[in-house]
């Protein structure tokens, strides 16, 4: 039932026939014939051929999740077999955020590829919720995020936390009355801005102010709106966006103030149209985690890099 099944999963991600049948270098007929056998084999038809792009069906789900046992189940005893060895074979797969992907995992995995040069190292830039899932299926086997998972699929290690940072530009008239509380780039970077001499500005006086905000289902997104509202005020948005590099860079162009984690603005370059504010409240700081899938078989690679990067990096 299941011979010849990796037809059916490349017609499943292709949601074409000709496209599936493309990628895998075989004319379209021979495919339909293969994917004919097996819904014979299986009793069942696992396409609705009358949609496009094809969609499965009922028992098609089904299959396709047969399916995904099967990779994983076989994804990982080649990688057990491998690890009888001195892990001079084998892969490591990252995920992460736009923000994570560009700015904090490549020198992680640069130090250590340079110590195990012949591992196969990938990273996966992605939205949160596409990774999360990605875990799950054991696509890959460890993603940094701020979010707070369900622990009871996905074990983690906390490798640091940030707080929020109000970000402001500096063209804003505001920013005149303002002066005591704005704070060094510098003091972000090496995170001196939490001590007293560095007050929290109140938010509320900001209320009146155009905002830049990341959607809700974002962690930075959904922050920024229960600070307002623990502010007693709704924001008024000028734009929303996806990702936090990028609201950061439009509130640099003056459309918007932005909500902002410390560990990106310690890593941009200055911006001397921004202003930056201490922030005080319940929402403003967040752990930052390695996770990986609870339960699934840790890899000789895995383990190496959780004992040599994870549990001695700290941000």
């Amino acid at each position: 039932m299941f011979q010849g099944m990796e037809y059916v999963y490349e017609v499943y991600k292709q949601k074409s026939f000709s496209k599936a049948a493309a990628k895998l270098y075989i004319s379209q007929p021979s495919l339909s014939a293969n994917v004919k056998r097996i819904e014979k084999k299986v009793g069942y038809p696992l396409f609705d051929r009358s949609t496009k792009p094809l969609e499965l069906t009922e028992c098609g789900k089904q299959y396709i999740h047969a399916v995904h046992q099967i990779m994983t189940a076989t994804t990982e005893f080649e990688t057990f077999i491998n690890d009888f060895g001195e892990l001079r074979t084998g892969s490591l797969h990252f995920g992460g955020s736009n923000f994570f992907s560009s700015w904090v995992l490549p020198p992680l995995l640069a130090r250590f590829s340079a110590k195990y040069p012949d591992l196969e190292i990938s990273l996966v830039e992605a939205k949160s919720r596409e990774l999360v899932k990605l875990l799950q299926d054991s696509q890959i086997d460890f993603i940094l995020d701020n979010k707070e998972l369900d622990l009871k699929v996905f074990d983690r290690h906390q490798v640091g936390r940030e707080d929020l940072v109000l970000v402001v530009p500096k063209n804003f008239a505001i920013n005149m009355g303002l002066r005591d509380y704005q704070i060094p780039q510098k003091a972000i970077q090496d995170g001196s801005f939490r001590q007293e001499q560095y007050p929290a500005v109140d938010l509320a006086l900001f209320q009146k102010e155009p905002f830049i905000l990341l959607h809700s289902f974002n962690d930075t997104g959904n922050r920024a709106r229960l600070l307002c509202q623990e502010y007693g005020f709704k924001p008024r948005v000028a734009l929303e966006l996806d990702q936090q590099l990028t609201a950061y860079n439009v509130a640099g162009s003056g459309l918007g103030i932005a909500f902002t984690g410390e560990l990106l603005i310690g890593r941009a370059t200055p911006d001397p149209n921004l202003v930056y504010y201490k922030l005080a409240g319940e929402n403003i700081t967040r752990n930052l985690y390695f996770y990986w899938k609870k339960g699934r078989y840790l890899t000789q690679a895995m383990q190496v890099f959780m004992d040599t990067i994870v549990r001695h990096t700290h941000f």
